[in-house]
């Protein structure tokens, strides 16, 4: 998978997120990332290359209503837990069912081209500090 142009900026920002292990940043925090490699980059170039990047398919976005996209560079199908109150990510290294080929089968008319699914409940950190 070749990029159609692999510009500093680019490289950048790709690298930000590859690097980002553990975390799934949002733009702000890519940004403020990138700008320690590429001081001269705005914000709306960020936007834009995460675009670029996710339409390429080297980045997954991860959206929750009322929250900033995320995005990961593991492309492979996965889970993710969700801490309902810092609203960490962690990924779920878990071997997947294949629900997607029944789902496509049920409903043969219907384009499915992005699955997201999350459990949610408190990360061991919350659930400590929210401790008595």
């Amino acid at each position: 998978m070749g990029m159609k142009r692999l510009t500093k900026q680019r490289r950048a920002v790709l690298e930000v997120v590859q690097n980002a292990k553990g975390h799934h940043p949002d733009a702000a925090w890519v940004y403020a990332e990138v700008r320690k490699k590429v001081p001269s980059i705005s914000l709306g170039t960020v936007y834009r290359t995460l675009e670029a990047l996710t339409k390429e398919g080297y980045l997954v976005p991860l959206s929750r209503p009322g929250e900033a996209v995320r995005y990961e560079a593991n492309p492979d199908g996965h889970l993710h837990l969700v801490c309902r109150k810092c609203n960490r990510f962690f990924d779920i290294v878990h071997p997947l069912p294949d629900l997607l080929s029944e789902v496509r089968a049920k409903y043969p008319g219907f384009e499915i081209d992005h699955v997201q699914v999350e459990y949610e409940g408190l990360c061991p950190t919350c659930r400590e500090n929210s401790q008595p």
